[in-house]
């Protein structure tokens, strides 16, 4: 398939984009590389993906030109803005694409309470022009990132897609649960088949800077103390990257279906008469923040200093994923150990830092 995937400079885009190119897919890879974390890290994944030669030339990419990867002609990026209607209309005209995987988003729980804005343009805006570039330009497979924060105040677990989810208690989530309707409204009246993925604290190398694993790693090595909220009574469904990418591959591959037996008397929230559906891909095993951090520091060979605080506005205390349909549908579940997991990001922090 000739796919379109956004967020290629980010973590779990980077990875699905290589994984794709890899089995023989032809990718357009798009991304507005911003400084939300780290740019460091974005420009290592461009360059591990031949779209640069070495970090130093990020700079140097130019806005909405696409650049055929070093390491593979079947791989092709540009840096462009969702927000830019006009140029990604563009490029969905001269590209024509067969499917699409949307992973591209303002991320982050705790950003979305001083920076509601960024939600809105990414999320939601962004979002829009790529609903509607489907629609105008034919592509019938749709796949795209939601989120486990969508859960908001639901307290029953595991998390299942077949309850409602009305109650989110951050912008990021609110934003996250509009991409699902949005995506509903356009399976409804234009037939385009629309999956979204709620991930569950997707982890592993090269990773987002911002997340607890990436924060509690540089903490440690670095003899710096780590926050530690809910004074560690936090449990997450932290899932790994490879997992994660397997899970969309599948996706990608199983465009969504209409439900047969939908009842709209009494309506499933994850399908729909239309070709729509909404999947967890979490690890279907919450672990105990603290048990978390002593996996880390058994493999780093060094007690962490914590620093005991409150939650935080915006978080939950614990994630817990009901993968049932994404074994019943696709005959697949995540089974990446947090050990090996953890182990496998160490290592990558260490060569990547130089530590």
């Amino acid at each position: 398939m000739k796919i379109l995937v956004t967020g290629t400079a980010g973590f779990i885009g980077s990875h699905l984009a290589n994984r794709l190119v890899a089995r023989g897919d032809e990718v357009v890879g798009l991304d507005n590389i911003n400084d939300y974390y780290d740019i460091r890290v974005k420009y290592g994944r461009l360059e591990r993906a031949g779209i640069i030669d070495n970090l130093e030339d990020g700079e140097d990419i130019e806005y909405n030109k696409l650049i055929t990867s070093k390491k593979n002609e079947n791989y092709k990026f540009i840096k462009l803005n969702l927000e830019d209607k006009e140029n990604l209309d563009k490029l969905f005209k001269e590209e024509r694409f067969d499917a699409v995987c949307n992973l591209a988003a303002q991320a982050g729980v705790r950003y979305s309470l001083t920076n509601p804005m960024a939600y809105m343009d990414s999320n939601i805006i962004g979002f829009m022009n790529i609903l509607e570039a489907c629609r105008n330009f034919d592509v019938k497979n749709l796949s795209y990132a939601s989120s486990s924060s969508v859960y908001g105040l639901n307290e029953k677990q595991p998390f299942s897609t077949h309850d409602s989810v009305n109650h989110p208690i951050s912008l990021y989530a609110a934003s996250k649960k509009s991409n699902e309707l949005m995506a509903h409204t356009y399976s409804h009246l234009f037939g385009i088949a629309t999956t979204g993925l709620r991930f569950f604290t997707v982890y592993g190398p090269w990773g987002r800077p911002d997340m607890a694993l990436f924060l509690f790693t540089k903490a440690i090595f670095e003899d710096k103390p780590i926050d530690v909220f809910n004074y560690g009574e936090m449990q997450r469904d932290f899932t790994y990257i490879d997992d994660i990418v397997e899970g969309v591959v599948r996706v990608i591959d199983n465009p969504a279906k209409p439900n047969e037996n939908f009842n709209k008397v009494n309506p499933d929230p994850s399908s729909s008469s239309a070709p729509y559906k909404v999947y967890n891909i979490g690890n279907n095993a919450p672990v105990k923040l603290m048990d978390f951090i002593k996996a880390l520091e058994k493999k780093i060979g060094k007690t962490a200093k914590k620093n005991m605080l409150p939650i935080q506005p915006g978080d939950v205390p614990s994630t817990y994923a009901d993968v049932s349909d994404l074994i019943n549908d696709l005959g697949y579940k995540p089974n990446t150990s947090i050990e090996e997991g953890i182990s496998n990001f160490v290592d990558w922090y260490r060569e990547f830092f130089g530590v």
